[in-house]
């Protein structure tokens, strides 16, 4: 059983059991949270395709870890002016843990 979940302008396909990083979500480790958002599910060969989302179907999990990501390097340059600029950003994440997916 899997699903298709939107959250934080993206679209994550889990399974029970599995961990996966969003965008920042608002909670602590431990806590519980629920999404509502799904866009399809799929149950033992039968598949439920939302229009845009399927009515009834939630998704369980467990906030496992509030973090930032691997840094990543911005670089500016203008050729021939002498312009050049380097800035990192360490996008923050929260790792979810799928506890149940109903539909």
């Amino acid at each position: 059983m899997y699903a298709v979940v939107r959250t934080g302008g993206k679209q994550y396909v889990v399974t029970e059991g599995d961990v996966f990083k969003a965008e920042k979500l608002a909670g602590e480790v431990g806590e519980k949270i629920v999404f509502d958002d799904i866009l399809l599910v799929s149950k033992e060969g039968d598949l439920k395709v939302g229009s845009p989302v399927v009515s009834g179907a939630k998704v369980t999990g467990t906030i496992v870890e509030q973090d930032r990501g691997k840094k990543i390097i911005v670089f500016k340059m203008k050729r021939r002016k002498g312009f050049r600029k380097k800035i990192g950003h360490r996008q923050y994440y929260t790792g979810i843990k799928v506890e149940s997916i109903q539909a």
